[in-house]
């Protein structure tokens, strides 16, 4: 079993023998292990927060991660900005023929160390084989279940004007090393994805201060379209700093060369938080603990005016709207 065959996806013995000696050897855990056709849970009280995403990433391996890496901390992303603790998680697999039986199983084996970071085991899932030509490689859905505490409310709609605007790490890191993998382009400085799990440091923010209003992932479209998202037909606007967004050395000289502004990059292991700005430092500090959070900035605010409208104020001590990115300047990076 050197290659993925269209009888992997048949249903017969060859899809058995690949569930059992790759997914389920990798993904290890009591309920998987039963191969039932719906994995049967238990959660505790609180609201059900659940989403599911899609990864076509290209190439399948980049500095940082890989499209299992990427699957799991997207999905895991997307719930913990909700507010919500993860639980659990299944995944849906779209393999061409032809792909190495090796190339799959590193992917389970880093999706599968990626879940337990998190602490969210993968409970149920689906393989499908197409034929060569059909799809790239692989293509991997993941949809998450968490419980989001009682109590507790995010939502733009709780922003209020005089509101902190907060980052939790450097911007640009996923899309660019993405596209370098993709061009193989060398840079001065060493590029890696921001691909990781934010469950566990924002819940130690929302435990800090309860009072943080909104969060959200920037990933396609990148800052920028998190925060146009969040000022759109309201009544307050947003002003944010250059000189405070937190960019690194190497995303900031491939920018410059290639053209692209890192505002609108994406992002994998990144949160932008609103928060009641006497609580921005509480915030901000408890942040700083965790390494994920090591290069988190306030980095502007909410604002009563414009209405509508993301500006920035320039290093050059100069203002421009920041708007949302039009089209995809880096397809096919998540």
């Amino acid at each position: 079993m050197d290659t993925i065959l269209l009888s992997h996806g048949s249903g017969g013995r060859r899809t058995h023998e690949l569930i059992k000696k790759i997914f389920v050897r990798h993904f290890a855990n009591p309920v998987i292990k039963q191969l039932n056709d719906a994995a049967l849970l238990a959660m505790p009280a609180g609201r059900i927060a659940f989403t599911t995403d899609a990864f076509v990433i290209q190439p399948l391996f980049f500095p940082g991660g890989d499209i299992g890496k990427l699957a799991v901390c997207g999905t895991v992303n997307d719930l913990a900005v909700s507010g919500a603790i993860p639980r659990y998680l299944a995944a849906a697999f779209i393999i061409e023929e032809g792909l190495p039986v090796e190339t799959l199983e590193k992917i389970v084996r880093s999706m599968a160390a990626a879940g337990r970071a998190a602490g969210i085991p993968v409970v149920a899932g689906d393989t499908k084989v197409v034929e060569k030509g059909a799809c790239d490689k692989l293509f991997i859905t993941t949809t998450g279940i968490g419980v989001v505490p009682q109590g507790l409310r995010l939502g733009i709609d709780r922003i209020r004007a005089g509101d902190a605007v907060i980052v939790t790490g450097t911007i640009g890191d996923h899309g660019i090393a993405a596209l370098s993998a993709r061009k193989q382009l060398s840079f001065s400085t060493r590029l890696r994805s921001d691909c990781a799990p934010l469950n566990r440091l924002l819940q130690k923010a929302l435990a800090a201060e309860p009072g943080i209003r909104f969060m959200r992932d920037p990933t396609r479209g990148g800052v920028a379209m998190v925060l146009n998202e969040i000022v759109e037909d309201r009544s307050f606007g947003i002003v944010i700093e250059e000189d405070a967004l937190p960019v690194s050395v190497g995303v900031r000289e491939a920018s410059q060369i290639l053209g692209f502004d890192p505002l609108h990059i994406a992002n994998e292991g990144k949160a932008v938080l609103i928060v009641k700005r006497r609580e921005a430092q509480t915030v901000l500090r408890a942040l700083k603990q965790e390494l994920l959070g090591t290069d988190a900035a306030v980095v502007g605010e909410v604002t009563s005016r414009p209405e509508g409208k993301v500006i920035m104020r320039t290093s050059a001590g100069g203002e421009r709207i920041v708007d949302m990115p039009v089209g995809e300047q880096l397809p096919r990076i998540c």
